[in-house]
């Protein structure tokens, strides 16, 4: 039987470094020339930048600083939307390699060295900046504390530990981009970490740099809100890979509850010697138990779904595979040893040349 192994990969690798921008004509330009073209390791650095509907000179202030590829969404359809955008025509343009940053220079780009490192040594698939967000003091209270929440939430939902969950400064590797696939309208940064886990992919953190912004940002109109578009795509990716334990621990938690007035109701009617008596806690725990049943119904469904789910994920990489090239250098096939035969014919080959 043949096995696979790693080996280390001494060919120069293509980096695309994507930027989705919407109104970052002031700071975008900065992004750019600070973005280092030659890196150890790296035959070419491509700069690519998605335009998500800006109504500003976020286009020409790009072509100014040198972006190599630009992209135009007609219509602001949110980051989401414009970083899966971006990874797709990373992608075709051949990227080994795909750092994602953002357009508002609070990222120091000169750090894209040692983010990509653990990919080119094969440590990682992802690799995620950690703002070190309990240290920073430029960060507005309400943000801090709702990052840090929310970083322990998607934690408990990815099932391994991650500092930074809402960092936007990230590089994948060429594997790791055509296994996933954001759906949220909101947010990329939560969806994918708790995918990645569920696609076999290896993540780690690096610490970065994390300036204070100037302005307002375009992503956090009001921190309630993101809070709650958060926490909803947290669930919805949740449920999508875990539909059966969550529902299934709902229901069971329901028919437990349910149990309690059920219990109440029959004490209580065999100490009055009548069963007519106490309906409210009869019918409360029938209809406790009603939906613990549904809970149940659902996770079974939900599963089914679920399994249906994966087939087509592994579908899509495959076609991704076929569409940008099966070049991946992770896995390399060793042969079984040779017999003796195999080799004295080897030998006697090399004689003759």
């Amino acid at each position: 039987m043949p096995h696979f192994i790693n080996k280390p990969n001494n060919r120069k690798l293509k980096l695309v470094v994507q930027i989705p921008a919407y109104n970052e004509e002031k700071h975008i330009g900065l992004v750019i020339k600070e973005i280092p073209r030659k890196i150890p390791g790296i035959s070419e650095v491509i700069v690519l930048v998605c335009d998500d509907g800006s109504t500003d000179n976020t286009i020409e202030a790009a072509k100014n600083a040198g972006a190599d590829y630009i992209i135009k969404n007609t219509i602001n359809h949110g980051l989401a939307y414009s970083f899966q955008r971006c990874i797709n025509f990373a992608l075709e343009l051949g990227a080994d390699i795909i750092v994602n940053t953002d357009a508002d220079f609070q990222y120091n780009q000169k750090e894209i060295p040692k983010l990509i490192k653990p990919i080119i040594d094969k440590r990682a698939d992802i690799v995620s900046g950690d703002r070190q967000v309990h240290k920073l003091n430029h960060m507005v209270s309400a943000k801090k504390y709702g990052n840090i929440l929310g970083t322990k939430v998607v934690a408990g939902c990815a099932g391994y530990r991650i500092r930074d969950a809402s960092s936007g400064f990230r590089a994948y590797s060429k594997q790791a981009a055509m296994k996933l696939f954001v759906t949220s309208k909101h947010t990329y940064t939560h969806q994918t970490l708790i995918q990645a886990t569920h696609r076999n992919l290896e993540v780690c953190e690096v610490p970065v740099e994390f300036r204070k912004r100037e302005g307002h940002s375009k992503l956090i109109k009001s921190v309630s809100g993101h809070i709650k578009k958060s926490m909803s795509t947290i669930m919805r990716t949740t449920l999508m890979f875990h539909s059966f334990k969550m529902l299934g621990y709902l229901g069971a938690l329901l028919m437990l509850i349910g149990f309690i007035p059920l219990a109440r109701w029959m004490v209580l009617s065999y100490i009055d010697g009548h069963f007519g008596q106490h309906t409210q806690s009869l019918l409360l725990g029938i209809t406790l138990m009603i939906f613990g049943g549904l809970s149940l119904f659902l996770g079974f469904l939900s599963d089914l779904i679920a399994l249906n789910r994966r087939y087509l994920e592994e579908i899509l990489y495959k076609l991704n595979k076929m569409e940008f090239g099966n070049h991946l250098e992770e896995e390399k096939l060793i042969l079984s040893p040779k017999t003796k035969k195999e080799k004295k014919v080897e030998k006697s080959d090399r004689k003759r040349v």
